[in-house]
């Protein structure tokens, strides 16, 4: 699996209420909590967070769908992150 880096976000453009700061932060505690889980394979915990933050994130970004689609776009392949399913 590839390693991947942690997103920087310039301090100019840091609006830490903005869905797309939020959406970064989760999905940097997910590659996180993910690389920490391919070590410790039983750890139940740590899984059960992985499991809420992804939760938390798919929200986000069907919030932003709705509201912004292009902003929804460019998210997504900024972070490169799959589409949420739409019901």
């Amino acid at each position: 699996m590839l390693k991947k880096t942690p997103i920087l976000v310039s301090s100019e453009e840091e609006n830490r209420g903005s869905v797309e700061f939020q959406v970064f932060c989760f999905t940097n505690k997910i590659w996180r909590l993910t690389s920490h889980l391919e070590l410790h394979k039983k750890d139940y915990l740590s899984q059960r967070g992985l499991r809420k933050i992804l939760g938390k994130r798919q929200r986000l970004l069907a919030y932003l769908a709705k509201k912004n689609k292009v902003r929804y776009k460019e998210l997504i392949g900024q972070l490169s992150i799959r589409e949420t399913k739409t019901r």
